[in-house]
């Protein structure tokens, strides 16, 4: 694993901006996620939510700004960078020929890890993420909640010290969600760090020590979950922030015949 400065936040976003065409999908980002802290960042759909955490991680190249993970700059240094972080991405393609174990042994190859250290962990992450018996299955036909685990085996394999996750509970059924919680809480109490977007408020109230409410491309607000909620809900907060409409309703009422 590439050193790190230990004194840096885990993932540091500065001014990031960007822009597709004439649409502003994100406005000057600018977040510190602690080191060792179970992050979540909400916002409404075309938030800029999934741009920004693209932008954080390499996967796309931001028209300004900045993204240091550990203090490595993701753009100037992106090998090194990218030692660093495991990354789901939202609709996340895989090579769906392939078995979980092939796509892990693939995986593990293309990140340089011993052939041996690839088939430990494999078999460990399989038998955890409740995979063992689909790792002969070909990924086309996994379950929406399967890939996601196996997704989530793949970002784990190289052993980071950061997750980055967009939407990992989005489709997944109760079961497949609670072993995903169990994962990522195992993960932050042994020392990682885990940021991962939600539309579930309910859910980053009970995972999260620390939010970032993303609006309109920028950040409406952020830091730990009991100083942005201030006493209240989150979701009331959120829905504040963004400014949602909760009225003007009236014009429904034959729904009510």
């Amino acid at each position: 694993m590439p050193t790190i400065d230990e004194s840096a936040p885990a993932l540091r976003l500065t001014g990031l901006r960007k822009r597709f065409g004439r649409k502003v999908a994100v406005d000057g980002v600018d977040l510190a996620v602690p080191k060792g802290s179970f992050y979540g960042l909400v916002g409404p759909n075309g938030a800029g939510k999934t741009t920004s955490l693209s932008m954080a991680v390499g996967l796309l190249r931001p028209d300004a700004g900045a993204s240091h993970i550990f203090g490595v700059d993701v753009w100037a240094d992106p090998v090194h960078a990218k030692a660093l972080v495991g990354v789901l991405p939202d609709g996340m393609s895989l090579p769906e020929r392939l078995t979980g174990r092939e796509l892990l042994t693939y995986q593990g190859l293309l990140r340089g890890l011993p052939e041996a250290q690839i088939d430990e962990r494999a078999s460990e992450l399989l038998e955890v993420l409740e995979l063992t018996e689909a790792n002969r299955t070909l990924v086309i036909d996994y379950s929406t909640g399967m890939r996601k685990k196996i997704g989530l085996a793949t970002a784990l394999l190289h052993a980071p010290k950061l997750l980055v996750l967009d939407e990992p509970f989005e489709a997944v059924d109760p079961v497949s969600a609670a072993t995903i919680r169990t994962i990522l809480q195992r993960f932050v109490a042994s020392g990682g760090s885990v940021v991962f977007s939600s539309h579930v408020m309910a859910l980053v109230e009970q995972l999260c020590d620390h939010v970032a409410v993303i609006a309109r491309g920028q950040v409406a607000a952020s830091g730990p979950v009991d100083e942005v909620r201030a006493g209240r809900g989150l979701e009331d907060v959120f829905v504040e922030l963004v400014g949602a409409r909760t009225g003007g309703m009236e014009g429904l009422a034959w729904l009510a015949s």
